[in-house]
């Protein structure tokens, strides 16, 4: 499988209680309340106070455990609320291959035979990279198209859409932050392989500027997304975003 098409296709007892018969000629109820009832008047009060103690015990134990297993669904409701994303709801949360339209998207998924015949690693791999690729491009190879393709989705110019990614830094301000920058589907794209399609390449600007500690970090970004292409010697994008916001990426839980 070609290393390119791998890449690019990266969107919570009760218990039971078993009461045991008991075989005996005695009544256990009778001899507990012989045990317990006043023997003279005079026990009578006392008798009727502890009982009343007992009774009072009995309704705070009930009504704290009652309260205990209304806190219970608090709690479930507290952990859903905390797994929500993390962004402003006007941006909406976006997946890479939404920006890839349905022909290209075809193309890579079913490749031609000689992609799929060549073991990844081997030599012929490696020659396939450098030679066949681009002779092939140059014939009416709908999978090379697909990996070169500048087509966008139309409808998605102007659409203020929230997406994860890797930064690949272009631009640095005087206080070395970056202020321009592509964002890519996988980590080392342009830099150590070869660039994703155009069309799962997205230019962003930013000129407050940003640190960025680890590039192997991915970051959520959010901002209003361009269908506008820009190339330069490290890759071509064909999606522009100017970016408001951003994040460390974690994943949605959903």
């Amino acid at each position: 499988m070609n290393p390119m098409l791998s890449l690019i296709l990266i969107g919570l007892s009760s218990a039971t209680l078993v009461a045991c018969s008991q075989s005996s000629t005695s009544d256990p109820i009778s001899e507990s309340k012989e045990a317990v009832s006043p023997k003279s008047p005079e026990e009578a009060p006392l008798a009727a106070q502890g009982q009343e103690a007992v009774t009072k015990q009995n309704a705070m134990e009930t009504s704290g455990n009652d309260a205990q297993e209304k806190t219970e669904p608090e709690e479930e409701e507290q952990a859903e609320v905390t797994t929500k994303p993390k962004g402003d709801s006007k941006f909406k949360t976006i997946e890479w291959l939404d920006l890839m339209p349905k022909d290209d998207l075809d193309a890579l998924m079913n490749p031609p035979e000689y992609i799929t015949e060549v073991e990844d690693g081997s030599l012929e791999d490696q020659i396939s990279n450098q030679l066949t690729n681009t002779l092939m491009a140059a014939a009416d190879d709908r999978y090379q198209q697909a990996l070169t393709s500048t087509k966008v989705i139309k409808e998605m110019d102007g659409k203020s859409i929230r997406m994860p990614g890797f930064v690949v830094p272009l631009e640095f301000s005087d206080q070395q932050r970056i202020t321009q920058f592509f964002l890519v589907p996988y980590f080392g794209a342009c830099i150590h392989t070869p660039p994703p399609p155009p069309n799962q390449v997205v230019y962003v600007n930013y000129p407050k500027g940003f640190e960025v500690p680890e590039l192997a970090r991915p970051y959520w970004v959010s901002g209003n997304l361009k269908t506008k292409l820009v190339a330069n010697d490290t890759a071509s994008a064909a999606y522009s975003l100017n970016m408001e916001e951003y994040e460390p990426f974690e994943e949605v839980v959903y």
